[in-house]
């Protein structure tokens, strides 16, 4: 490790390309782990669940951002599920 902080005094232009890239990395992650803990239509073991769609509430918005988002049921697809008759 001290390796590695030699080499970065030796070339200081390095130090924001690595600022950047630890920042990337470290929000990928924090963005992978909060859709993993909110979203539930992602799910790690198919086993358990192997449609997790069919159980989402359409009228809560899935999305990260939503700007007037407006739902009301399909017709064809209510009448193919048996839900309108």
């Amino acid at each position: 490790m001290s390796g590695f902080f030699k080499m970065l005094k030796k070339k200081k232009e390095l130090i924001p390309l690595i600022g950047i890239m630890t920042f990337a990395a470290t929000g990928a992650t924090s963005a992978g782990i909060y859709f993993l803990a909110t979203k539930p239509d992602v799910i790690l073991f198919k086993s358990k669940n192997p449609e997790p769609w069919e159980t989402l509430d359409p009228s809560k918005p899935q999305k990260l951002l939503t700007i007037n988002q407006q739902w009301k049921p399909v017709e064809e697809v209510q009448i193919v599920k048996g839900l309108m008759k």
